[in-house]
């Protein structure tokens, strides 16, 4: 079991499979194309259910594609050291998932018309989700309790640092054409609208029944049934699972104690402060 992270400008990753000289590479020497787009996420924010969404996007509702090919083939990530030789070698249109904060993403990506798509979700979904995944995996110590990572995570040391930052960060490009900013509650609440805002963004058109294809074959039942083939990158089958472990929003609420509900939103207010609330739907 890994006990320590990597430290890397003050954010910590998971000492396995980021070693720093690979991330430094990444961030100066990666270079990125126009047609490249990228999947952003902070861990835990419903990463590969956006990955799915693309993938199905692209091939028009078609799951062939996503049942026969890992989706670590897919839409490799960017900070992981064995995905690099892939990228490299991946014809473009290249889909690319990293969960980099922004001052480590690839300084050629801002000066490209290569697109971002930024999935957010709401902090304390995050960290319940987080806390269950990461006890299950050898990538990092196993949290003694959620009491525990409910101080790491509120401190940044958690993988990728602080969710405030990394939010912070990414915000910064939200006025650009080539950045869509998302939110895990809005695609969950009307995944139909928030499709058709994928597809306009990266120049996609689905017929009628091609959307409906991509709706059924994004749902969480039919994903969860999907991520018991052998396309994980972790270390055991189980956390095929952990990875989908309810697809819910507000699971917070079962986790949380009064207190730390309202430290939680005393801290989230003042860190926030100065973006609009409706960017954060669950507010």
């Amino acid at each position: 079991m890994a006990e320590n992270y990597v430290w890397i400008d003050g954010i910590p990753f998971p000492s396995v499979c980021f070693p720093p000289e690979n991330i430094r590479e990444t961030h100066e020497m990666f270079m990125v194309s126009d047609g490249d787009i990228f999947m952003v996420t902070y861990p835990k924010s419903g990463t590969n259910w956006l990955i799915e969404i693309v993938c199905l996007i692209q091939s028009k509702g078609d799951p062939t594609f996503i049942k026969s090919v890992p989706f670590t083939e897919r839409s490799p990530w960017l900070e992981i050291s064995e995905s690099i030789k892939t990228l490299r070698n991946k014809k473009g249109p290249r889909l690319i998932t990293s969960h980099l904060p922004v001052h480590l993403f690839p300084k050629s990506f801002f000066s490209s018309k290569a697109k971002v798509i930024y999935l957010i979700r709401n902090p304390r979904d995050v960290l319940v989700s987080g806390y269950h995944f990461w006890c299950a995996t050898t990538y990092i110590k196993k949290p003694e309790s959620l009491e525990e990572y409910y101080e790491n995570f509120l401190q940044g040391k958690v993988p990728y640092g602080s969710w405030f930052e990394h939010i912070r960060g990414w915000m910064s490009q939200r006025e650009k054409e080539n950045f869509l900013m998302l939110s895990y509650e809005e695609l969950k609440k009307n995944t139909r609208t928030s499709i058709k805002e994928i597809c306009e963004f990266l120049g996609e058109t689905l017929k009628a029944e091609e959307l409906e294809l991509v709706l059924k074959n994004c749902s969480f039942q039919v994903m969860k049934a999907h991520r018991k083939d052998k396309d994980s990158f972790l270390s055991n089958n189980e956390t095929h699972f952990v990875m989908m472990r309810k697809g819910i929003t507000g699971d917070w609420r079962f986790h949380f104690t009064v207190a730390q509900a309202e430290e939680f939103d005393k801290i989230f207010q003042k860190k926030m402060a100065d973006f609009p609330k409706e960017l954060f739907p669950w507010e």
